[in-house]
């Protein structure tokens, strides 16, 4: 008898560690999907440099989250507390673990690239690659582990009764904090806007790859959402894992329809930009809670992020705030909006905690981000000369151009 519950120990052991890599990777494919929303909301001339970010911002993630930022958010913290060990590495194996170690580090540091990869499409076109890279290390390293151990490293957040399932505040918003600090310190790309405050679209080149990038971020949503429930090895979790799939699914789809009639209703146009983030800004949404809420209002509030981030976007626009592919609005807002909406069918949430732990983790981020963008503007500058804007980024930090059959010969 003995035998046979070793037995069957290790057998839920290995599928839930199975579970969570096979989640990391969807997570991980998300990259993918950033990469190619951004390349296609962008201009041609920024292609090749916005490409090499997204591949070079999720390589600085993973190794510096292995060498210091899991054992700042996990390893040796005090429960309710403030100040992170600031170890090294990941720690050992720990008795009764329902999954390994190593599966639980690579499901999490796909996480912290996620929030890195939010900030690269609000600063594209304008800002040093450099730059970026040196701001990466730091995200990465330090400032996303320090508020991730305050909530899901068991700190003074967790201790508050905040409640962030799968990452709402803890990733997409703190992603669109460190986003904003930059934004304001970088300005608007040329000719955004005109002297008398008129917007003046700038296109992106590629509206397949935009549709792709967004199609694979959905598909990543379900191991980002569905992973979070860490198990999946009995009847419970398994169920649980099923509803946040349903209720993942149902507010992504809500928010691209929504975004759909809010754009006809305003400009008598289906704009494709605007329904591919409100597909994305219903995920965002969802994923604070995705597994309480009943399916219709799962639904509901997927298409209630749908509407607001069109009158976001919009409403940046308005006060000059520049984001060429709207991470603020899908991730900061919405993520927001997502954490604010959890009491209304998770009863061990209260409106006082949500409110707090998403003031505290955009302080922090905001106030340590444009510290540091403060910092590299006085040193080696953020922004590339105009001179480079015109030409373009890919000659001016890649030297090779995306698209070079379009490219005139003179």
């Amino acid at each position: 008898m003995q035998e046979l519950t070793t037995t069957v120990t290790e057998l839920r052991f290995a599928l839930d560690t199975f579970y969570f890599l096979m989640s990391g990777v969807l997570v991980m494919w998300m990259a993918a999907g950033f990469a190619m929303l951004e390349a296609g909301l962008v201009r041609s001339k920024n292609t090749t440099e916005i490409l090499t970010k997204n591949i070079v911002l999720y390589s600085i993630a993973c190794i510096m989250f292995l060498l210091v930022g899991y054992n700042i958010m996990y390893i040796g913290n005090a429960e309710g507390g403030i100040i992170p060990s600031f170890g090294s590495l990941i720690g050992t194996q720990s008795e009764g673990a329902d999954h390994s170690l190593e599966s639980d580090f690579f499901f999490q540091v796909v996480f912290v690239a996620t929030a890195m990869s939010i900030v690269s499409g609000a600063v594209a076109e304008r800002m040093k690659l450099w730059a970026f890279l040196a701001f990466t290390v730091v995200l990465t390293g330090v400032i996303y582990p320090i508020e991730g151990y305050w909530t899901w490293g068991g700190g003074f957040l967790s201790e508050a009764g905040f409640s962030d399932f799968a990452g709402s505040g803890i990733v997409h918003m703190a992603g669109a904090a460190a986003a904003f600090a930059a934004v304001l310190l970088l300005g608007a790309r040329k000719g955004k806007y005109g002297k008398n405050g008129e917007v003046h679209p700038i296109p992106g080149s590629n509206m397949p790859l935009a549709t792709l990038g967004a199609f694979i971020l959905w598909m990543g949503w379900f191991g980002f959402n569905g992973g979070s429930q860490l198990m999946l090895s009995d009847v419970e979790n398994a169920t649980a894992v099923g509803k946040i799939f349903l209720n993942t699914n149902a507010a992504a789809a809500a928010g691209a329809v929504a975004a759909l009639l809010v754009t006809k209703a305003l400009w008598g146009k289906a704009d494709l930009t605007m329904i591919l983030n409100g597909a994305l800004a219903g995920l965002v949404t969802i994923t604070a809670d995705p597994l309480s809420p009943a399916p219709a209002f799962a639904t509901l509030l997927g298409a209630l992020g749908g509407v607001l981030v069109v009158f976001s976007i919009v409403a940046l626009d308005k006060v000059k705030i520049d984001d060429p592919v709207g991470a603020i609005s899908v991730h900061g807002v919405c993520g927001l909006f997502g954490l604010m909406v959890v009491p209304f069918s998770n009863t061990d949430a209260t409106f006082g905690a949500q409110l707090y732990g998403a003031a505290i983790i955009f302080a922090w981020v905001f106030g340590a981000s444009i510290l540091v963008w403060a910092i590299l503007k006085a040193t080696m500058g953020i922004r590339v000369t105009e001179e480079e804007e015109i030409t373009g980024m890919d000659m001016a930090d890649c030297g090779i151009d995306a698209y070079p059959e379009f490219v005139s010969v003179k």
